[in-house]
């Protein structure tokens, strides 16, 4: 079996590939652009790829392909009619990076709420040599116990949020974004309570028709002065023109963002304009990417290969 890896880079370099090696003939290549695609796996009888459309255009002239490895949980770059029509069996890997994912939620979160850029820039800077008094006041900052935690989207990473917010003490509730999530551990509100009751708001939805700019001026409006919102959904869950003006005019307190409309991002992504990071912070699509849930995506991902070799259907879609 020849097996072509489209994307290596995008798993990270510190990620044991070894793996692959024992299935067969393997190459990766560290980075692919779509129109060399074609030209690179036209002998592969299996290709693993993570951002690349996969289509007519690009599968075209792959004759001997039989199975298509997503090296992700959504699959909305494979044209699935097409690959039925082959004959093409298409896996993902759902499920690896919910740790990672629920970790980097609360790093966003304390990272906004506590204020530390500037408490950090502070000392830093030298003006806390200076000071009269051990400690510095001037940025307040809130506990979380007793505070009410919204999510957007109870999957597996929300209920792992959920599950860490209680440990520090928050009421937990919850809004299903398709109506068919249900769980009796949280309270199932619809999306205005959610906005109007929660203290921090974290969105862990996938993006489809109900929830592309979800969360708009008029459902910021709804929210608390003080609340904090945190987005590792999917970044056009949330309109950032909309979130701007938000932050700006003080309709919430602050925003913590690993997603965005366009990545990476544009040069005229109007979060730019917002520099404070009291108000907002955002990292480059990283809450997935921790070293243990990479290296547990190309594991699971060969272990893909493997089951479809001994003829099993495993994490096919």
């Amino acid at each position: 079996m020849k097996i072509v890896m489209l994307e290596a880079r995008s798993l990270g370099e510190d990620v044991d590939l070894s793996a692959y090696e024992t299935l067969g003939d393997f190459t990766a290549y560290e980075d692919t652009k779509p129109e060399d695609t074609p030209g690179r796996i036209k002998d592969a009888d299996i290709v693993v790829v993570n951002k690349i459309p996969m289509n007519e255009k690009t599968l075209g002239s792959a004759d001997q392909l039989k199975l298509l490895c997503v090296t992700a949980t959504g699959t909305n770059i494979v044209d699935m009619e097409y690959c039925r029509k082959r004959g093409i069996t298409v896996t993902n890997v759902a499920g690896y990076s919910t740790y990672s994912v629920a970790q980097h939620t609360f790093a966003l979160l304390f990272y906004v709420l506590e204020k530390l850029n500037y408490y950090d820039s502070y000392v830093k800077s030298g003006t806390y040599c200076d000071s009269p008094l051990f400690t510095h006041l001037d940025e307040r900052f809130f506990e979380i116990r007793g505070k009410v935690w919204g999510i957007i989207g109870l999957g597996n990473i929300g209920r792992e949020v959920a599950k860490i917010a209680e440990a520090f003490g928050c009421r937990v509730i919850y809004y299903s974004t398709t109506g068919k999530n249900s769980s009796s551990a949280y309270e199932r509100v619809d999306l205005d309570t959610l906005l109007r009751t929660s203290d921090i708001v974290s969105i862990h939805a996938p993006l489809n028709a109900a929830t592309d700019h979800l969360m708009t001026l008029e459902k910021f409006e709804k929210m608390k002065r003080s609340a904090i919102l945190i987005n590792v959904g999917r970044g056009p869950i949330v309109d950032e023109a909309d979130l701007v003006k938000a932050l700006t005019e003080g309709m919430i307190a602050g925003a913590g963002l690993d997603v965005l409309s366009v990545e990476p991002m544009r040069k005229d992504n109007p979060l730019r304009k917002l520099q404070d990071s009291r108000k907002l912070v955002i990292t480059p699509h990283i809450a997935w990417a921790s070293v243990e849930a990479r290296q547990r995506l190309a594991d699971e991902t060969a272990e893909n290969i493997r089951a479809w070799m001994r003829g099993e259907k495993r994490n096919v879609v």
